[in-house]
């Protein structure tokens, strides 16, 4: 049946009505009902089908019909208050023409000239009455025409009886406006004013006095007997309705399926129908809606068929007997849901109720459905249930069930949080009830507050710890709560709840529970460790959320808290939250924050949450409260990271349903009824029972002077009305009604007040207050100046003024209580539902909290005056009788894609945890049936897991069909879409994201994109109202963009407020203006939520524009007005003189100041002027275009900020978006986000970023940088494409060939088959291609394969043969990476060194160690650095030239990130050499990844086609299947913590219990993965169990690990590996992984060339890194991208998985290179300068066309040709290339020769000059040596030498990580040589204070340290240049102070330092205790005796070793030997020591 009825809905027509647009009623000329034609008219169908006697025989079964149909409603009118279940919800919908109030006496005008004339008279009397619902207004209206249309009165009573009834005077000339309206009006009839009201005057409700005196109502079964009489009821109601009724069974039939549903008649329903069936047209269908509707009022059926027939014609037949058949439904069911409020609908109910005809209408609206088919739905059921318990297999039939979809709708509680579940409101004893001519009044007694009891004694604060006290200055003791909840609240950290009146101190006990979590973080000095912790407020509204922030700061300034608001209105930045420890927000804003799975930063160092008005769980914001409430709870159970939660409530009678949903033990409820108020509440409810609207208002006003008399004289009284207009009209309307009965003497008490308050009321601002003030009436509220605000609260406490009347102003934000308050009515303007709706529980309780002084009142008094039918209400609310149900299924779909966005809730089964986690479960289980849960259902299902499920089912089903998640309804998973994203970060309804799917266009202009965000979900209840239409009118001429619509649709009133915002036009309805604050409220989100889907779906010109509107909505200004409008302080007349100037913004920027201010006709505005100019953000691009292939370009973008950065402005950063767009702007190709910030302002940024090419090629592309917040901040560079030159096509890849694999004996050596023995037996498919190449020949071989196919053993094959054939070989093994070269040297150490007895070494960097390790060697292993450094002088050293073998890996990394261009340049010279010797070939075999230009590598490297092996990336030994999920989340740091969660579920679901690695960006992230793993890990699931070894074993591997956090990660199955680790740690870490005693390894990123393991599993945890030099992330180069993924690749797998997190605009970059090959790049043109001049100083290079010739031995010389513009070259042929080479060759050479490294003489020669060769042999950059060169002086000391050594060039490869500035600053505020003007995010500055924290011997973090040591490592061959440098020039003091500080380094201290500090062990205290007993060096101490140095010293035997092999090794005599050891500091300082020595003599 569900999907029966769901297939029905999807073709009602309320599914498209957004997209219809609606006739201007007052276009449509309706017929009067009785008016006579003029045509022949038919008897035909009048007499009827009736045979005679039939109409006596339908009277006689009318009589027993209307017997039973009494009993029925009487006992529906029973179920009606008692039935706890829901029934549909009745939807509203938009008003239109023929909806109207039907209130009692309702004026309605017929034709369209009345129409307008009477919208002009309800404007005029709206304007009279003030801010009042809309059925006071039209009531006063009718009144009105009753009086003006009265001929037998005179004008002047006419004008006496209009001013009683609009309560004020009326101007003579307005009063003549007013009559010339009525004459207008010619269709006004008083008949419909004489019609009886059938409204009961005496209606009551369910309240009980006392236990005895009546029954309680009680819910009860109906019996079958009664089931068939309702049943016969309704049949013979329905049969009834018509008279053209046949009896026989064939026409029963028929009116049967003519028969409609009513709950199927929704507010367009007719509009729909008559769409569907005759006209669809928007305007026409809506024209005969109208006409059909007022036909159908017409109680004459014949009258009605005939009009019917004339107006849709016989061929509608049809659906003409549709209509006549159900009338009455059609006509009344669109009276309900067009009424304009709550008493509106009543007032219809009950007419209905009341007439025979219209019950069974609204009785089968309430039911929801007939009997018969709630009979038929409970044995389908039954049945199931029956079918369902005789399976055996329950679990698995439960998980496989068909879920039932439900209409969340429809169990949505549709009076939201004034829905009542409780059946009667039992008062306290002494309440009595009055009844009153209209109106009753209902009395309770305040009640007394209990006696204390006898261990009962109130917390004195001196009792409290000292510290604690300061947050209660100036109190004496706790009251009497918070003296219960103090152990609790200080002492414990359980979670608990207060439930309490309010004013009864729950902010004091929120305060203890903050003291405590302060106290928990105070260290033993009393400090308060303010990083440890942040505490979280959540407070309901705006208003108190300030006032606790003000509260809180400043009780909590004593202890440096800091405390910030968040709210929608003020947000926080990065910084702001990290200072900030206590955050006070609301709910709204924390469920933002907290759905965002990216931002951590405000969550995760939460530990104590406080939840105050914690009821508001009732409210309609009661579901986000749920959600967020629900999260915490669940990320506590997953990190197991304690938040403490604290509920703070008003008093609630199932109280212990909220502390289960809070996790509070039961011993941590305190729950306190109203008698412990501070002042005890006397309360007093009068409910109205007047029908007419306006006597109603007039009533209030009668009783609220009443209730103002009988305090008058005695108490002063606060009267709380609900709008700023009301305030002075209702204490205008006091006075007068106190002046006309001569009572206002008992306002004025004394003189002295009246002389006060006669003095005050000059000084105020407002008129209003002015005029009231010397009567002793106020007004306050938050319209009102601070000063007149501030006025009134002080008299008021004074005591002079008497009454005060005010909005809720008072009740949040200031602290004023008074004797008395009176509610003066309890409706206020909702502009979400567009209308009047009851005040919130929260807004009574807090006005209601202001009655009662403490200090001068025995009891308060609080009085509301509401309509009757809330009495009960409000009667349950204050006296703890309102329980408090869950509202969350009404929003059950928005969380749950919010949920699934989070990442939290992955499948319906996680989905289904999830709502166990809810107020909604709590709710569900307690009260099954008022949920919609049958008791069957409940009994049979008792965790409600079905129930859950199809939630659950039914919320997917809707978010799916809204395109916002992907839901397998199979598996039941769930993928979050790009619209579930925009929704979820947005806070979109799924509702409006469908409407935006749906009509969004990339072709819509500026006034679709208007309508469509009005016609958007959240604005479905705006409506127009009759009296504001004539000013919305007036605001339609004056807004720029068209309006389609009628101005009677919402859509159009939406379209138009929102356009006026912009034009900042003044509205003067309150109704209207409340209607505006709500569109602009939410349009910021709205339209930025369309530009986001614009964005993701590549609409280029609908995304600008979107954008623009979002801009123009924060501006309030157009885009066509000068864009200096946003600066606040320019008048508005100069701006106004720019725009008629109409001067374009981009010429004022080439004005001076005295240029604009002549512009203008202001000169002394020019100054200012030119400022803003200049201040408004503009930025300058610059664009290169390199293509990569032929379909993807590479753009690096320049972008330079042209304006001057203002904080003011500009605040700390200014967002950009760079858009690059096709060639007709229509198409986005790339977008990325860009933040400005301010301390960078002043610098260039590279943003580098590829884009796809297409066939044919575009004429150019357009790269647009627009400002995310400025209208008109945007600048466009065109990209032509005119001179592109693309890429030569690549070559086809080798073809994987199914070859038989090749087993071990292939190798035919038994010594060489050993080295493979025990690992496998055959050889892969790609070893076995290339085994005959590498094994069998000689020839040079390239093998391009992907990562982890087994290359390595490839180039063994060319090992094991040079071995075979020569034993004393040479072989160089060369890689770009350390790490690599560390673990081929372990390897082959292992293999070929101990196995086969071959010398394996590791070059040093050290020239003459290398030497001879390479001639005494048969294996050497390199970096390309270092054996560019040993093979410069190959002509020298004939051990380079006899190499026989040249092993090159990773060759495609000579285009990669970070290369200099030497790997491209050592094997371009190894080529060389062996052209240039005889009888020595060298081989050379390279090993690269998949590349898409493999040929070009193999003939530079000298293979042949046969030899050149260039497999694709998908030539996979092991196949590799690759999942890639994109994050839209800009911030870095935010965006991989969204990446946690979906790693974890990596994990579980693709591992498998197998062996994982997991890469990430930095060492931080690798910690915090690894915590979030261990929080992860379940012992009890295999899938999250990571450790599979006992911890005895584990222990036993890991027991010498030093590092606590590797330690502790291991001991839960997660190993860490990253650079921080020592060798010895990263064996182990190795070790454990390998041998599968834990499952995954967490690495960062750049150890993935160094790690040789392999895994299952591999998860890219982001491919972005900080680069500190551009200051923002930078894209990790593609090969390591690649090689991380090799690194899934285990043999004992038959397949690898891979998981791969980017940022969402790199998505389809990777996709592309991950699927295709790498095209290769030579870099080699950017360092051509160092490598030139180390070739002029070996003299290989002697003139400039050797230089050429050397080029064209490069890579780069084969790829200019076939890639030509990537170079810059413009042109390939002979002519062009030569060109190109000798242009490059000659700037090269002439930076050398500037730099004074080279000489070139008679402009062709070159020769080396000294600083060359110094570069050459030291090898460093020749920029360096010039700096050098230009900065030494003779007169530098050591500061400036350390300068001077930190600006080289070396050290520009240093990071910069994000955030590492503070650090950096802190160490510099403590170093003895402070730097001058330093920027701590330069690698100057940085370098500069490692090594001065070096000689300190300052501790440093892990990354410091490591660069620290990076540092270290090139200042010895930097400072030994520096000395030669500096002994060129023969300077004697600085080359001493260059030598000193070489000693420095290598002994870290300072030159003043003690010499005793150079020793091992010794520190301060040992120094100290040295230089007590006069032992100041090393031969002090040496002389000691032992005995005495053993005592000094008091070192371990351990230590005095160290100590002794220190001394002796360096300068002990031989008699004087403690022990003979080596020590390697000596003899560098005695080589500097003679060197300096030679110095001396020479410079002598």
């Amino acid at each position: 049946m569900a999907d029966k009825a769901s297939r029905n809905k999807q073709y009602e027509y309320k599914a498209n009505s957004n997209l219809v647009l609606s006739a201007d009623r007052s276009l449509i000329e309706t017929p009067r009902s009785n008016e006579p034609s003029g045509e022949v008219e038919s008897l035909w169908g009048k007499m009827g089908k009736t045979k005679m006697g039939d109409l006596a025989m339908a009277r006689q079964r009318n009589e027993e019909l209307q017997e039973m149909l009494s009993k029925l409603r009487k006992r529906q009118k029973d179920k009606k208050e008692d039935e706890p279940e829901i029934t549909k919800k009745q939807k509203r919908g938009g008003e239109d023409a023929f909806s109207s109030a039907f209130s009692s006496g309702a004026y309605r005008p017929k034709t369209k000239e009345t129409k307008a004339v009477y919208e002009s008279m309800l404007n005029f009397i709206s304007s009279c009455l003030g801010d009042q619902p809309q059925d006071i207004i039209r009531d006063a209206g009718s009144e009105a025409l009753l009086i003006l249309k009265n001929e037998d009165m005179k004008a002047p009573a006419k004008k006496k009886e209009i001013e009683t009834l609009l309560g004020g005077a009326i101007p003579e000339n307005k009063f003549a406006e007013l009559t010339d309206l009525s004459k207008k009006i010619t269709d006004f009839s008083d008949e419909t004013e004489k019609a009886v009201d059938t409204l009961d005057e005496d209606r009551g409700v369910a309240v009980v006095f006392d236990d005895e005196s009546e029954d309680e109502l009680e819910l009860r079964d109906e019996d079958e007997e009664d089931e068939e009489d309702e049943v016969a009821v309704e049949e013979g109601t329905k049969r009834l309705e018509t008279l053209n009724a046949d009896d026989d069974a064939e026409d029963m039939d028929t009116d049967a399926a003519n028969d409609l549903d009513p709950k199927d008649i929704k507010a367009f329903w007719l509009k729909g129908q008559v769409s569907s069936r005759i006209d669809n047209d928007p305007l026409n269908s809506q024209k005969i809606a109208e006409q059909i509707h007022v036909i159908l009022e017409n109680d004459d059926e014949r009258d009605v068929e005939n009009k019917l027939v004339q107006l849709l014609n016989y061929s509608n037949f049809d659906f003409i007997k549709i209509l006549l058949r159900n009338r009455l439904k059609i006509l009344w069911c669109s009276k309900l849901v067009h009424a304009e409020d709550d008493r509106e609908r009543a007032s219809i109910e009950d007419h209905m109720r009341n007439d025979p005809r219209l019950a069974p209408i609204l009785d089968a609206l309430h039911r929801g459905g007939g009997k018969r088919e709630e009979k038929r739905e409970k044995e389908i059921r039954k049945e199931a249930r029956s079918l369902k318990a005789k399976d055996k297999d329950s679990e698995k039939d439960d998980k496989t069930r068909a879920k039932t979809l439900l209409d969340l709708e429809s169990l949505a509680f549709a009076q939201g949080g004034h829905f009542m579940s409780n059946k009667q409101c039992k008062l306290p004893d002494g309440s009595f009830r009055k009844q009153k001519k209209g109106y009753e009044e209902v009395h309770i007694p305040a009640l007394k507050a209990p006696p204390l009891e006898h261990d009962e004694k109130l917390v004195k604060i001196e009792d409290m710890p000292d510290y604690a006290q300061k947050a209660f200055k100036g109190m004496k003791s706790l009251n009497r709560v918070q003296s219960r909840l103090y152990k609790e609240a200080f002492f414990q950290n359980d979670n608990f709840l207060l439930c309490a009146p309010t004013g009864a101190g729950k902010t004091n006990v929120a305060m203890l529970a903050m003291l405590h979590e302060i106290g928990k973080n105070r260290t033993k000095d009393g400090q308060i460790d303010l990083e440890a912790f942040k505490i979280i407020y959540v407070a309901p509204m705006k208003s108190l959320v300030q006032e606790m922030v003000g509260n809180f700061s400043k009780r909590l300034e004593p202890y440096g808290i800091s405390v910030k608001e968040l709210t929608g209105d003020s947000n926080l930045t990065k910084e702001q939250i990290k200072a900030t420890q206590v955050i006070v927000t609301t709910p709204e804003k924390w469920d933002i924050i907290t759905r965002k799975s990216g931002d951590r930063t405000y969550t995760q160092l939460v530990k104590l949450m406080i939840i105050d008005e914690i009821h508001l769980l009732h409210d309609e914001r009661g579901p986000t409260l749920e959600c967020l409430v629900a999260r915490t709870i669940r990320q506590i159970e997953q990190t197991q990271e304690m938040i403490r939660l604290v509920g703070l409530s008003a008093t609630l009678p199932n109280y212990e349903d909220v502390a289960t949903f809070l996790r509070v033990k039961p011993e941590n409820v305190f729950a306190f009824n109203n008698s412990f108020r501070p002042c005890p509440l006397e309360q007093q409810y009068i409910g109205i029972t007047e029908k007419k609207a306006i006597k109603r208002l007039q009533l209030i006003n009668e009783i609220t002077y009443e209730k103002l008399m009988e305090q008058a004289g005695t108490n002063q009284v606060l009267v709380f009305v609900h709008s700023r207009k009301e305030t002075a009209k209702t204490a205008r309307t006091l006075r007068d009604m106190a002046l006309e009965q001569d009572t206002l003497t008992k306002f004025l008490k004394e003189a002295s007040s009246r002389e006060i308050l006669q003095a005050e009321a000059e000084t105020a601002k407002n008129a209003d207050l002015k005029e009231l003030l010397p009567y002793g009436f106020g007004i306050h509220h938050a319209g009102m100046a601070r000063t007149d605000r501030t006025l009134v609260e002080d008299m008021f406490a004074d005591g002079h003024i008497q009454v005060l009347v005010s909005t809720s102003t008072l009740a949040w934000g200031v602290n004023l209580p008074a004797h008395t308050v009176i509610i003066r009515g309890t409706q206020i303007y909702n502009a979400e539902k567009g209308r009047w709706t009851e005040l919130s529980p929260m807004d009574i309780m807090q006005m209601l909290g202001r009655a009662g002084r403490p200090a001068y009142d025995s009891f308060g008094e609080g009085i509301i005056i509401t309509g009757h039918t809330e009495l009960q209400y409000y009667l349950s609310l204050m006296n703890q009788q309102l329980p408090i149900e869950s509202q969350l299924i009404g929003k059950l779909a928005d969380n749950l894609n919010a949920e699934i966005v989070l990442g939290s809730v992955p499948n319906a089964e996680a989905a289904v945890n999830w709502l166990g986690y809810t107020y909604l479960y709590i709710c569900m289980l307690r009260n099954p049936t008022l949920y919609g849960i049958s008791a069957s259902e409940a009994d049979d299902d008792k965790l409600l897991v079905k129930r859950r499920q199809d939630l659950v089912h039914s919320a997917a089903a809707l978010l799916d069909k809204a395109n916002l998640i992907k839901y397998d309804r199979k598996s039941g998973n769930f993928q979050v879409t790009d619209l579930g994203k925009v929704a979820s970060h947005y806070y979109v309804s799924h509702s409006t994201m469908a409407i935006y799917n749906d009509n969004l266009k990339p072709s819509i202009g500026d006034i679709e994109l208007f309508r469509l965000f009005s016609l958007s979900g959240e604005f479905k209840y705006l409506n127009v109202r009759e009296e504001e239409r004539v000013e919305l009118e007036q605001l339609l001429d004056r807004v720029p963009i068209p309006v389609k619509e009628s101005i009677e649709e919402g859509s159009a009133k939406v379209n138009v407020l929102l356009q006026a915002y912009i034009s900042r036009l003044k509205l003067e309805g309150f109704a209207l203006m409340a209607d505006m604050v709500y569109v602009t409220q939410s349009a910021g989100r709205l339209i930025r939520a369309i530009f986001e889907i614009c964005l993701k779906r590549g609409w280029a010109q609908l995304a600008m524009k979107a954008l623009d509107i979002c801009k123009m909505v924060d501006r309030r200004m157009w885009s066509s007005q000068t864009p200096l409008r946003q600066f606040s302080d320019i008048p508005e007349d100069i701006l106004k003189k720019i725009e008629r100037k109409d001067f374009p913004m981009d010429r004022l920027y080439d004005l001076n100041a005295q240029e604009i201010g002549e512009l203008i006709n202001f000169p002394s505005m020019g100054k200012a002027l030119f400022t803003h100019v200049h201040q408004f953000p503009k930025v300058d691009i610059e664009a290169v275009v390199q293509p990569m292939t032929r379909s993807m370009l590479k753009i690096e973008l320049t972008i330079t900020p042209d304006f001057k950065f203002e904080e003011k402005y500009h605040a700390n950063a200014e967002p950009w978006w760079i858009i690059v767009e096709d060639v007709d702007g229509e198409k986005i190709l790339h977008s990325e986000y860009f933040l400005l910030k301010r301390k960078f302002a002043d610098q260039e940024h590279n943003v580098s970023f590829s884009v796809p090419l297409f066939e044919p090629l575009h004429p150019q592309y357009f790269i647009r940088v627009v400002s995310d917040r400025w209208i008109g901040a945007e600048t466009v560079k065109p990209i032509s494409f005119r001179h592109l030159i693309l890429p030569e096509k690549f070559p086809p890849h080798t073809e994987l060939l199914d070859l038989q694999p090749i087993p071990l004996s292939e190798l035919r050596n038994p010594e060489f088959e050993k080295l493979y023995a025990g690992r496998f037996r055959f050889f892969n498919p790609i070893q076995t291609q290339v085994f005959q190449s590498l094994y069998h020949t000689d020839h040079s071989v390239l093998v391009a394969a992907p990562t982890g196919s087994g290359k390595t053993i490839c180039a063994e094959f060319a090992i094991l043969r040079e071995l075979g054939q020569n034993p004393t070989a040479k072989i160089v093994y060369v890689a770009p990476f350390v790490g690599t070269v560390k673990e081929r040297f372990r390897d082959w150490s292992e293999s070929f060194g101990a196995k086969l007895g071959k010398k394996v070494v590791e070059l040093t960097g050290e020239t003459a160690a290398d030497l001879k390790l390479l001639e005494k060697s048969n294996i050497i292993c390199s970096t390309p650095e270092n054996w560019d450094l040993l093979s410069r002088r190959w002509k020298q050293r004939k051990n380079v030239q006899a190499v026989n073998l040249f092993i090159v890996d990773e060759l495609h990394l000579i285009g990669g990130a970070g290369d200099t261009g030497t790997l491209e340049v050592i094997t371009s010279r190894m080529r060389y050499i062996s052209s240039r010797t005889e009888g020595n070939k060298i081989r050379i075999v390279a090993l690269a990844s998949s590349v898409a230009n493999a040929k070009d590598l193999g003939e530079w490297i000298g293979t042949t086609s046969h030899t050149c092996f260039a497999f694709h990336p998908n030539a996979r030994p092991i196949p590799l299947e690759i999942h890639m999920q994109g994050f839209d989340i800009p911030h870095f740091g935010a965006r991989l913590m969204a990446m946690s969660r979906p790693t974890l579920y990596a994990v579980a679901n693709h591992a498998q219990g197998k062996p994982t690695i997991i890469f990430v960006p930095n060492r931080k992230q690798a910690r915090r993965t690894a915590k979030d793993l261990i929080s992860f890990s379940d012992p009890e699931d295999p899938n999250r169990t990571f450790l599979h070894v006992s911890a005895d074993d584990l222990t036993k591997a890991t027991e010498q690990l030093e590092n606590k956090v590797l330690k502790e990660a291991l001991g839960f199955g997660v190993a860490l590996y990253h650079e921080g680790l020592m060798e010895r740690e990263k064996r182990v870490t190795e070790h454990v992984f390998a041998s599968g005693a834990v499952q995954i390894l967490v690495a960062t990123y750049n150890m993935c060339w160094g790690l040789d393991l392999s895994a299952y599993l591999v998860v890219i945890m982001g491919t972005q890194y900080y680069d500190g030099k551009e200051h923002q992330y930078t894209d990790y180069p593609i090969a390591d991208v690649l090689q991380m993924m090799g690194r899934a690749s285990r043999t004992e797998e038959q397949l690898g998985k891979v998981v791969l997190f980017c940022h969402g605009p790199k998505k389809e970059f990777y996709k592309k290179f991950l699927y295709e090959p790498l095209p290769v790049e030579s870099h080699l043109d950017h360092f051509l300068a160092d490598h030139l001049n180390s070739e002029i100083v070996t003299k290989t290079i002697e003139n400039k066309q050797d230089a050429v010739d050397y080029l064209t031995w490069t890579f780069f010389y084969r790829r200019l040709a076939q890639n030509p513009n990537y170079y810059n070259l413009q042109g390939v042929s002979h002519r062009h290339l030569s060109d190109y080479l000798s242009e490059l060759i000659e700037h090269t050479l002439s930076d050398l020769e500037q730099s004074k490294c080279i000489s070139i003489e008679e402009d062709i020669d070159v020769a080396p000059l000294n600083l060359g060769m110094i570069a050459c042999y030291y090898n460093i950059k020749y920029t360096t040596i010039e700096l050098f060169n230009s900065s030494l002086q003779a007169k530098t000391k050591l500061k400036g030498i350390i300068e001077i050594l930190s600006s080289a060039t070396e050290y520009d490869q240093l990071p910069i990580r994000h955030g590492e500035e503070k650090a950096i600053k802190r160490l510099a505020s403590h170093l003895p040589l402070k730097i001058e003007k330093p920027n701590y995010s330069t690698s100057l500055t940085k370098v500069n204070v490692l090594l001065q924290s070096h000689f300190s011997r300052r501790s440093l973090s892990a990354d410091l340290a490591q660069d620290q040591s990076y540092v270290l490592e090139h200042s010895v061959r930097l400072l030994q240049a520096m000395v030669d440098v500096i002994s060129s020039s023969g300077w004697l003091s600085p080359a001493l102070a260059a030598m000193e500080l070489s000693q420095m380094v290598t002994q870290a201290v300072w030159d003043n330092d003690p010499v005793l500090k150079q020793l091992p062990h010794f520190t301060s205290e040992v120094i100290q205790r040295c230089k007590d007993n006069k032992v100041e060096n090393v031969f002090d101490l040496l002389d000691l005796e032992d005995d005495d140095r053993n005592t000094l010293l008091k070192m371990t035997d351990a230590q005095l070793e160290d100590v002794a092999k220190v001394c002796n090794r360096s300068v002990a005599p031989p008699k004087k030997k403690i022990k003979s050891l080596p020590h390697p500091f000596t003899r560098r300082t005695v080589q500097v020591f003679t060197f300096c020595c030679s110095l001396c003599n020479s410079a002598a």
